[in-house]
This record gives structure tokens, sequence and C-alpha cells, in this order.
């Protein structure tokens, strides 16, 4: 099959894990010892996110006074290159060279009249006090939002309307190469006069990105590796159950967080409506057994039915 596997921040950093490279080394280790086997079976995309260490990234610009901090295309753009070093590196000391592993930066063109733009709503960074954030808004602009009883930055996050290029990622994944790709949502570009593209301050959610990737190749399973079994009814309460086998009009009529499991399963019901194949949402761990159809949260067309 044609894979396209989102791998969740956990990828790299577990929870209330210290944000270092030993610890994100570590991590990846163990994501491509659960990757491997399905990479020498089928044909795989991966995607990853980046909200830890672009974030990082961001706030270093306060240790160099004076100096412009990078802009996010940017911030993007190394941390896709950075993570996906990582993942290769890993993959390929257990792949070996029967199955070659490529890194692609990934251009992903947004609308520049998207509403995130003018009301954005994505976090990232560290937690502030609310009297430490008037001197960072004066200083660099920045735009800030209650998370909890404290405050962070907020990043305007627009939906992906194309990813650029993807007939090399389609040529290299047909040509037997594990893909690495839309690292962090992808780099994000607007259009200007006539073809000519710019990037943008802004990030783009890494599960639209790779539920786009995988309408556009096209995939014949989508699946969101996180650090859950899946999708869980009435979480964390006592009628807690795990979803086994369901469909976009029946998750999409719940109530989830629109900051944690909400834009997962937006992004898996976008791509089976799109595309009548099924997406899937489950732990990292269970990777295999979730490609087998023995674990995960499947999400199916409507025609196929629920559990």
């Amino acid at each position: 099959m044609k894979l396209v596997i989102a791998l969740g921040g956990n990828a790299l950093m577990q929870r209330n894990e210290p944000l270092g490279m030993a610890v994100q080394w570590k991590n990846a280790r163990v994501a491509a010892g659960a990757l491997a086997e399905v990479a020498r079976q089928h044909q795989l995309i991966l995607t990853h996110g980046n909200g830890p260490q672009v974030g990082l990234l961001a706030m270093q610009s306060e240790s160099f006074k004076g100096a412009e901090p990078y802009p996010f295309d940017v911030l993007g753009a190394a941390t896709e290159g950075m993570i996906g070093y990582i993942l290769e590196q890993e993959l390929g000391n257990i792949l070996g060279y029967d199955v070659p592993v490529a890194t692609l930066l990934t251009r992903v063109e947004v609308d520049p009249n998207d509403p995130e733009f003018s009301d954005p709503s994505k976090f990232i960074g560290p937690t502030f006090e609310h009297d430490q954030i008037e001197a960072l808004q004066a200083e660099y602009n920045w735009v800030f939002r209650q998370d909890g009883r404290k405050w962070r930055r907020v990043i305007a996050s627009p939906q992906p309307q194309r990813i650029l290029w993807h007939r090399p990622i389609r040529w290299l994944l047909d040509n037997g190469t594990v893909v690495i790709c839309a690292g962090g949502g992808g780099i994000p570009v607007v259009k200007k006069e006539g073809q000519r593209m710019e990037g943008v301050e802004a990030v783009i959610d890494k599960d639209r990105a790779s539920s786009l990737l995988a309408m556009q190749i096209p995939a014949d399973l989508f699946v969101i590796a996180t650090d859950v079994q899946g999708v869980f009814e009435h979480y964390d309460t006592p009628q807690q159950r795990l979803l086994r086998r369901v469909t976009p009009s029946h998750l999409m009529a719940e109530q989830f967080a629109k900051g944690s499991m909400g834009p997962k399963i937006e992004a898996a019901c976008r791509f089976v409506n799109r595309t009548g194949k099924p997406a899937v949402i489950g732990a990292l761990s269970e990777i295999a057994a979730i490609v087998a159809g023995d674990a995960g949260t499947w999400i199916v067309p409507e025609q196929d039915g629920a559990e």
C-alpha cells in the first residue's frame, strides 16, 4: 500500500520531557524501530510535528538583543531539515541499504486572505505570566492569548491549499524510497504576482497538511500516529471507551478538544470523505498492528458503516 503516516510530536518528545537532543535521538530511535517493519512492506511517506522545536528556536532571538528574529517560514524549513535528518538517520541505521530514505523540504501554499492572519490561534513556545507579555509585545509585536492560567504567543495557522512539487515525492515513493516530507506542516508560502512564491509568517497544522498530501499522492491509507491508542468516547470519564470503527459523520458529531484530538479527527475525516479510503488514529507503538487493521480507531467511508 501507499501509506502516509503523520508522526505526532511524541515521535521525538514525550510529554514533560526536557527539550534536549539526547531525548530526541532516543525517541527517534524508538519511532524508527516501530516503523521499520512497515517501511519494508509498504510504500511509506512520513510527516512529523515540530511544535516544541520551532517554539524553542523562535525564542532564541531573545538571547541576541538587536538581532532580527528569523521569520516562521525559515524556522519551519530549519526544523523540517533537523527533524528529518534525525528520523532519516535512525531509520537508515535499521533499514540499511535495502530501503533508501530521503528527506525533502516541502513548501505548502496557503491563502494570504485566510482569516487566521487577522485572528491567529496557534500556540507556540513557552508560557508567560501576564506581567511579562507587555514588554514582549512592545519589542517584537507578538500576539498573546491566555492558555490556562498563563499566557502564550499565538501565530497564524492557515489552511493548507496545495503541496508544491509533490511529483518528486511520488517519484521517490514509486522507486522504493521512504520519503520524509511536509514536516511541521511544511513551509508556508503565498503566491504573489505571476507564479512568484514568498514565505509567510505562519505555521501550518501538521495533520491538515498530511491529510492534503495523502490526497494528492494519493495514499491508500492515512495514519495519524500519536501517544494514545485511538479516539476515546467520553474520554477521562468512567464511561470512556475506545472507538474501533467509525464514520466521519459519527466523529464530527462529537465534541473533541480543539488543541489536541480535534484537528486530528478533522484531518482524518477530510481524507476519508474526499478519497473514499480509510484513515486511522492510533499509537505509534502499535503502528504495525494499525497497518494490519488490528489496532487504532479506523475512520471508514459512510457506506462501510461503523461499529
